[in-house]
């Protein structure tokens, strides 16, 4: 015969108490993805504030900006500070971002190859009170360097992405939420996103995307039927498909001493 007063706690516990196979709540503030179908299978809804999200990447710069574009210009809005870039690999596209929500005034790029400086670019960001997000790209980082990075993010309440390659998938690793983004090998115009650590079960099918978003496709399709008729009306067969470009026009730079970082913002 049970205790009534064990009875009570063990209901009133139960209530508060995460199971494993359930999708946990979010203990801290999120924002939105901007994509439904990931928001969904995500602790509260989407990416978490003040703790690290890690993405696996096939290539540095494979699909940061369709994954996490909506949620900077969320942040940016909200905060109405910088989204600092460190050690991104490309230098960023103003007018495509600006056209899809992120003003260009909003990016600080800074530039490193030395993984040392990267991170410790990456903390001072997290500090300074006026930054609305992190999004940094450290392949070489270890275990205790991105402990820190976490903490850094959860003292300060800032978004924090981390961007590394598939390589170390199987090591540890202290980020509140880990994904790996592959595209598709059955479909070349969606994006895999195999979530490899969250608050609740494993995830037994990855959540799909679209590898471009509904607008710049359009763009696209536009700018190929424009060169198709252009090159139609002066009697010359179009050979293929182009690349898709972009002017990038660099201004705004200034250096300091010997392991001082560049500051870039970037317009079209």
């Amino acid at each position: 015969m049970g205790l009534p007063f064990l009875d009570s706690f063990s209901a009133a516990a139960g209530r508060g108490v995460w199971h494993a196979d359930e999708l946990g709540l979010a203990d801290a503030q999120v924002v939105a993805t901007g994509h439904a179908a990931l928001d969904a299978e995500l602790p509260g809804g989407g990416w978490p504030v003040g703790a690290m999200t890690e993405l696996l990447l096939p290539a540095p710069e494979a699909h940061v900006w369709r994954l996490l574009l909506l949620a900077l210009a969320q942040a940016v809005a909200a905060r109405g500070g910088p989204v600092v870039l460190i050690g991104a690999p490309y230098e960023p596209c103003g007018a495509s971002l600006a056209a899809q929500g992120l003003p260009v005034e909003a990016l600080m790029w800074v530039r490193s190859e030395a993984p040392a400086a990267r991170l410790w670019a990456c903390e001072q960001a997290l500090r300074c009170a006026d930054v609305s997000a992190v999004v940094a790209w450290l392949p070489q980082a270890r275990v205790g360097e991105l402990r820190r990075l976490q903490l850094a993010a959860a003292q300060h309440e800032v978004l924090l992405f981390v961007c590394r390659p598939e390589s170390v998938a199987l090591s540890a690793s202290p980020a509140r939420l880990r994904i790996r983004a592959d595209r598709s090998e059955a479909d070349a115009s969606q994006i895999e996103l195999h979530i490899l650590k969250r608050r609740g079960p494993p995830l037994a099918a990855p959540v799909m995307l679209p590898a471009r978003n509904e607008r710049m496709a359009a763009l696209l399709a536009a700018a190929r039927l424009r060169r198709k008729l252009r090159l139609q009306q002066q009697g010359v067969a179009p050979a293929g498909e182009p690349a898709a470009s972009a002017t990038v026009v660099r201004i705004d730079a200034w250096k300091g001493g010997q392991d001082a970082l560049d500051r870039l913002a970037v317009v079209a």
